[in-house]
Parts: structure tokens; C-alpha cells; sequence
């Protein structure tokens, strides 16, 4: 008896696929130049004088000089932003880990061993990001000044990881709950206890979802300016309040403002040009099974 081979014809795609194909392709295009033209029309703009930069419409071909980033950086008399900065950087790092050392265990009881209701207690904590923020703020006022700690950064770093923990945990949870708990199981046999565990197995599984979590948290501390501007004086001032202070009553200086926000928007721009792999790894963790 003879069996007759079939073979799938190789699919080809129609003319109507391709241009439909083509016309998406062609729309990302089109989108992400639409998003990077501010970003790129402040970068030009921060090269120009402040005369130049004032002109309407702007003018492409004028002369290009280094004054709006002498003037932010103090060259010329000014204010110095580098305590700005560094106090930006260890609210928003510090605040991350502090997230990350109270979420990972969190996530971890609520995936691989999940309470009784997980799901109520998942909503409970994303309800707290419901509350508007300005709602909170008197409070936070009012205490922080019966304790003393207006003007300290470590306000700040306590209240940026109550504000990033739920959405921290939200997020780690979906990443946790992938990894095998047959890998689990067996570092237990072999008498690993729950903080080897989460370190040297749970981590290293989830570590894409833990990048991205990480990324998202920093980037939310390092853009707050709410509380920042109300909690903060001089000591404690960060990189989004030093910004504000180019908005004066003699007026808008374009150029410095353009040279500031780009120059403060670089490490958020550079954390996450350095995790876009993880980034998008993690976001996709879980979407197809």
C-alpha cells in the first residue's frame, strides 16, 4: 500500500496584506516622529540665544551657541543645580529600592502563595492611587512640619515609595506569578529558606518584570513636582523644582528653560535607553502563553 505525502504549500502573502502591512509600518513612522519633533524642536532650541529662541516664528538657521546650558549650570552667576540633582537622584533611587524590597515579598505571597482573596487585596492596593493627590497634601503638610521634617529628602523618599508600592506591587505580581513553582518547590527540598529563595531563584526568573517595575518607579519619583515643590525649601529642592525657578516675573527665558528640562531629562531618557530590552521584556511577561 502507498501513503501519499502531503506537503503545506508555502503561504504566500496577497498584495492587499502587504499594503496593509506597509500602511502600518508607514502610521509607527509617522507616530513616533510625531512624538519625537518637541523633543528634538527643545534640543535646537536650547542651542539658540535667548533672542534667537524669542522670535515667532523661530528661525532654523540661527546661530547656534552654548549660553542656556552656561546659565543653568551657574557659569554665569547662577544658581548651581547640581544639588538639585543629586537630591533627585537619592530620592528617586533610594525610594525605587525601598520599593522593591517591600514589593517583591508582597508579590510573592500574592502569586506564588496567594491568601485568601488575593484579588480584594490586589484591588485594595490599587485603590490607594485613586486618591487624588492634592487630597493628601495638607495632611502630609501638617505633619511633616509637626515633625520637622520639611526641607529633608527623606520625606520625600518615604512618601515616593508609599506612592510607587501598590502600582509596584500590582505589576510584580502578573511577572511573579510565571515563574514555575516546580523550581520553587525543589530549592525548598534542597532547605532553602524564603530569602534565598526570593533572591537566588524568584529574582533572576522575574528579573525582566522587576526591571521593568524598577524603571517605572524611578521615572515616576524623578518627574514628581507636587509634593516636591510644596515639602522642599532650599535643602531639599529637586531637579523638577530648580526648573520651575526659570519661570519668572521678568519673564519666560526659552532657551535656559529648553537647556534645563533636556539636561534633567537625560537620566530618565538614559535608564531607560539602558533597560529597553528588559523594559520590553518585562511589559510583555504573561501576554502570550
Amino acid at each position: 500500500m502507498s501513503t501519499a505525502v502531503t506537503r503545506d504549500k508555502p503561504r504566500t502573502r496577497t498584495p492587499l496584506k502587504i499594503r496593509g502591512s506597509a500602511g502600518l509600518g508607514l502610521a509607527a513612522w509617522l507616530a513616533g516622529i510625531l512624538f519625537f519633533l518637541p523633543i528634538a524642536w527643545m534640543a535646537l532650541t536650547s542651542f539658540h540665544s535667548e533672542e534667537d529662541a524669542a522670535t515667532n516664528p523661530p528661525s532654523l538657521a540661527a546661530s547656534l551657541t552654548l549660553d542656556g546650558y552656561r546659565d543653568f549650570f551657574g557659569t554665569g552667576g547662577g544658581a548651581s543645580p547640581w544639588p538639585s540633582l543629586i537630591n533627585s537622584t537619592v530620592a528617586s533611587v533610594a525610594s525605587t529600592l525601598f520599593v522593591l524590597l517591600l514589593a517583591l515579598p508582597a508579590a510573592y505571597a500574592l502569586s506564588i502563595r496567594p491568601v485568601k482573596k488575593w484579588t480584594d487585596v490586589l484591588f485594595f492596593f490599587l485603590s490607594t492611587k485613586m486618591l487624588p493627590v492634592v487630597a493628601g497634601l495638607l495632611p502630609i503638610y501638617l505633619f511633616a512640619k509637626n515633625t520637622d521634617m520639611l526641607d529633608n529628602i527623606w520625606l520625600l523618599v518615604i512618601l515616593y515609595t508609599s506612592m510607587n508600592l501598590p502600582i509596584a506591587v500590582w505589576m510584580m505580581q502578573s511577572f511573579l506569578a510565571e515563574v514555575p513553582v516546580a523550581i520553587i518547590e525543589a530549592a525548598q527540598i534542597d532547605g532553602a529558606r524564603l530569602p534565598t529563595i526570593l533572591t537566588r531563584v524568584v529574582a533572576p526568573i522575574a528579573l525582566p518584570g522587576i526591571a521593568a517595575t524598577s524603571l517605572i518607579c524611578f521615572i515616576f519619583s524623578w518627574n514628581e513636582l507636587l509634593f516636591a515643590r510644596v515639602l522642599t525649601g532650599v535643602v531639599a529642592q529637586t531637579a523638577p523644582v530648580f526648573l520651575t525657578g526659570f519661570i519668572t516675573s521678568q519673564g519666560l527665558f526659552l532657551a535656559k528653560v529648553c537647556a534645563a528640562s533636556l539636561v534633567i531629562s537625560l537620566p530618565v531618557l538614559a535608564a531607560g535607553f539602558a533597560a529597553q530590552d528588559k523594559l520590553v521584556q518585562g511589559l510583555s511577561l504573561g501576554a502570550v502563553k
